[in-house]
């Protein structure tokens, strides 16, 4: 019997794909399935979303997608958050597009029980190397944000430390105010 090799998955083939609930994504050749978001992940995403929209979005300064689908150099990837600025949205025609070919200007992954950090983190200095100007991972157990830009020592804060933004982006947020978001009930 003859064995033949079977070539590699590539990053057209893999988009091509149906997209899967939760969504994977491809990196380095491989298909990863994201965990399904659980609460604190959901409220944290959904608010932070919601703030910087608030924003940024009338003024078109930058828009924040949850969940997006961006696929640049040889990966697919889906933050939990990612801020474009507004001049970078690819509109088409006006409107938003499916697709987008581009790495964000800040991407926001928010750390749940069942994911690797370093694949995390992993993803958010693909963004960097691509020309991201800002992430952030998020760690709800530890109640910490790991800031990380180009070329740069990553900085962790913790409680009142205040949150660096995109120049573009005027708001104040400490990190003590994020997972505050977390506390709902009475």
């Amino acid at each position: 019997m003859i064995q033949t090799a079977t070539p590699p998955l590539t990053l057209a083939a893999f988009l091509k794909l149906p997209e899967t609930k939760p969504a994977s994504e491809f990196i380095k050749g491989e298909i990863r399935q994201k965990p399904m978001p659980k609460g604190r992940h959901s409220r944290l995403q959904g608010k932070l979303c919601a703030v910087i929209n608030q924003i940024t979005e009338e003024p078109r300064i930058a828009y924040a997608f949850p969940e997006l689908r961006c696929s640049f150099g040889d990966r697919s990837i889906v933050p939990d958050i990612a801020i474009f600025l507004w001049d970078r949205i690819p509109f088409v025609e006006g409107q938003v597009p499916d697709r987008f070919d581009i790495p964000p200007d800040w991407a926001i992954e928010i750390l749940s029980p069942e994911q690797s950090s370093n694949q995390v983190i992993g993803n958010i200095l693909y963004c960097l190397e691509a020309g991201c100007k800002l992430g952030w991972f998020i760690d709800p157990d530890d109640l910490s944000i790991l800031v990380l830009y180009p070329q740069q020592q990553p900085v962790l804060l913790h409680g009142k430390d205040p949150l660096p933004m995109l120049p573009e982006i005027e708001l104040q947020l400490t990190v003590a105010q994020v997972f505050g978001w977390l506390k709902m009930g009475g």
